[in-house]
């Protein structure tokens, strides 16, 4: 995975809480009359069709209310995929021009049991988590945030109105485990519990997180896609930080959508460690143990091994490798947690 850039901060590596293919949902607002206010949930940055109407005007890729005639300012709710600690956010006016807002801000609130169409107006206790800060147009905008509460919403404040393309609310998602029984059966890699992917070797076509996103793929591009590679023996790979510790009984490897592109085979090691931050993924102190051998994989299909696989104790981290090369769309690692 490629280090990010002077000019991009680190809190993007963390997962976008905010994203609809995490289960993120725009909830209400005060106006989304140019342009819907669910559009600012979409992966990407937005495009733009120069010639592209509706009857209301403009067709935008974002979120866009109407000029404002009356005092006030214009808000969106956006309910989080899951509940977590946020670290930051990107504020993108991409292709707003003469139409973004000057200035925006950022409240949170943690209202788990909240009714999901809409918060407002529900004796709800938001936090201010990002002052009003200046837009510009057609612009990225990266804040950090230092409160480090747990959320499940955030406010998206523009004044006094225009259009915001994307928001993306980077952070960690935090689960109540101790609500959870270590006999009970989990997905340790979904990143609705708060698994993620951290290295990998290639990631050309397609990112390493979507692995772990609830739902099959909807399309090729929503799976993790390395690029060709000719070099004999040649192994691709990807480590994952479970979402706790513990041990696995069934895995699924899912190549949805990849038909001339799927793996031939993948095998998965696994290991227990306390952090990230390692730089030689191969150590032999990192105790790397196989838990799933070499298989024989298709295209387009579920693939679930559970006698195939290996006894192990508990571990933290699958290091997943697919050979020669190509993509997977998704990966299920079901089994109990240990404490």
């Amino acid at each position: 995975m490629n280090p990010p850039t002077p000019e991009t901060p680190s809190f993007v590596q963390l997962i976008n809480l905010a994203a609809d293919k995490l289960g993120a949902t725009a909830n209400a607002c005060s106006d989304d009359f140019f342009a819907e206010k669910e559009n600012l949930i979409k992966p990407g940055r937005g495009i733009f069709i120069a010639d592209k109407y509706t009857d209301r005007g403009k067709w935008m890729d974002g979120w866009e209310s109407r000029r404002k005639r009356v005092e006030g300012h214009d808000w969106c709710i956006v309910k989080l995929g899951a509940p977590g600690i946020i670290k930051g956010f990107d504020i993108d006016t991409n292709h707003f021009l003469g139409n973004h807002p000057p200035f925006a801000s950022v409240e949170a609130c943690y209202a788990p049991d909240a009714e999901d169409a809409s918060i407002e107006g529900q004796e709800i206790t938001w936090q201010e988590i990002l002052p009003k800060s200046p837009l510009n147009p057609g612009s990225q905008h990266f804040f950090d945030c230092s409160n480090h509460n747990l959320f499940t919403h955030v406010k998206l404040h523009i004044y006094p109105d225009g259009g915001v393309a994307r928001l993306k609310v980077y952070g960690e998602v935090k689960k109540d485990w101790s609500t959870v029984h270590e006999n009970a059966t989990i997905d340790l890699a979904a990143a609705t519990n708060g698994a993620k992917s951290v290295r990998c070797n290639d990631m050309f076509f397609s990112h390493m997180d979507n692995l772990l996103m609830p739902g099959r793929g909807v399309n090729m591009g929503d799976g993790w896609e390395t690029k060709r590679n000719r070099t004999p023996g040649n192994r691709d790979w990807v480590i994952v930080r479970l979402a706790h510790p513990g041990e696995i009984k069934s895995i699924l490897v899912d190549t949805c959508h990849f038909k001339g592109n799927y793996p031939d085979r993948c095998s998965m090691e696994g290991c227990f460690i306390n952090n990230d931050s390692i730089t030689d993924w191969d150590s032999n102190s990192l105790g790397w143990q196989e838990i799933l051998p070499q298989q024989k994989l298709s295209a387009d299909h579920e693939h679930v091994f559970e006698k195939e696989i290996k006894a192990h104790g508990k571990i933290s981290h699958i290091r997943l490798f697919i050979y020669p090369d190509g993509g997977v769309s998704r990966l299920r690692l079901f089994g109990n947690i240990t404490r």
